[in-house]
């Protein structure tokens, strides 16, 4: 199978920045999501729709980055 409909954008959540790469393989999206600056993926889901991928996928890093620890630089 090859990646179709394939379609990269990015996004801000909160203070982060993140990369949203969505293709159809076969029947199912798929859905990648990673932190642009170090590149790190943070979650992946299929769904039937992008939409369905994507919104999984973006609750996902939400529930990941909503846990993660700032510090002020300085």
């Amino acid at each position: 199978m090859r990646p179709e409909d394939y379609r990269k954008r990015e996004e801000a959540v909160g203070e982060w920045r993140l990369g949203i790469i969505t293709y159809r393989l076969g029947e199912e999206y798929v859905c990648e999501v990673d932190n642009v600056s170090p590149g790190a993926r943070l979650a992946r889901a299929k769904g039937r729709t992008r939409e369905a991928a994507e919104t999984q996928a973006l609750g996902k890093a939400r529930h990941l980055l909503s846990k993660t620890r700032v510090r002020p630089v300085g």
